[in-house]
């Protein structure tokens, strides 16, 4: 989406070809507004052979299933997003310990993204839902829900179940 008005001095922009794309620029201070992709981090927590996942609540892909994930804030790492994520959508803490797989993604209305996904090892908590997933469970290899969400968990959660059936 474009930029209407420039982050730095707050003039109204204009479009422009730039780097063979149309951007907003800064008339007045010739500052220009790059659009890119939402960046995630989600945590995959494996217990006993099945995977936890989020019932989500909110759109999008409300009703559907997802890892515990969001947006990365500007102060924290992706693993760091990933066990704040963890622990404010299921009440446990993990730890981050390996990077499982990258996802990029087109398919969610809010815009593209990047979901960085991370093999987390849970260290305290008990599983509780939060006002963004009503219900947290975890699902085996043979009986994942069939509502699963975009914006890079469907990517995920296929690419765990085909390591889980190998």
């Amino acid at each position: 989406m474009p930029a209407k008005f420039c982050s730095e001095c707050g003039t109204l922009t204009e479009t422009r070809t730039i780097d063979g794309r149309f951007r907003s620029a800064c008339p007045a201070c010739s500052y220009i507004h790059y659009d890119v992709p939402k960046l995630g981090a989600g945590a995959l927590i494996e217990r006993d052979g099945r995977l936890l996942l989020v019932l989500r609540s909110d759109e999008p892909f409300a009703n559907h299933w997802n890892l515990p994930a969001g947006f990365v804030e500007v102060d924290e790492s992706p693993g760091e997003a990933a066990q704040r994520e963890a622990q404010e959508e299921t009440g446990l803490r993990v730890v981050a310990k390996d990077l499982d797989n990258v996802y990029s993604y087109d398919d969610d209305p809010r815009g593209r993204g990047v979901l960085i996904v991370y093999r987390c090892v849970v260290i305290d908590g008990q599983i509780e839902g939060s006002d963004e997933g009503r219900d947290v469970r975890y699902f085996p290899k043979d009986a994942l829900p069939d509502a699963i969400a975009g914006g890079g968990h469907d990517q995920a959660i296929s690419a765990w179940l085909q390591r889980a059936r190998l």
